[in-house]
């Protein structure tokens, strides 16, 4: 038998190889309306993007991309602005349901 000790870690990033699973991903985190989560995504495509990359066009330092973006940090908006640009990725607003 298998101990839970000896599983892989899981890592999204791991999944996010394309366009879709990068966008279904993001709007399934968006609709938790988790600040935290939502940092913790973003940290998750970046890393699958290439970091250092996203941080350069960014104009974030690796460093404190990589802390804004951990489990559980609240990061300010600008700083999910410049990276939500620096992924190619918009936030569009909708009406929200009432049902």
């Amino acid at each position: 038998m298998v101990k839970i000790t000896e599983l892989p870690t899981f890592d999204a990033a791991d999944y996010l190889d394309s366009e879709e699973a990068i966008t279904a991903y993001l709007n399934a985190i968006l609709e938790a309306d988790d600040d935290a989560l939502l940092a913790e995504a973003l940290g998750d495509i970046a890393k699958a993007r290439g970091m250092t990359q996203i941080a350069k066009d960014a104009g974030i330092g690796r460093e404190s991309l990589y802390k804004a973006l951990r489990g559980g940090a609240s990061p300010r908006f600008d700083t999910i602005s410049r990276v939500l640009g620096a992924l190619g990725v918009k936030l569009v607003a909708v009406p929200k349901t009432t049902h």
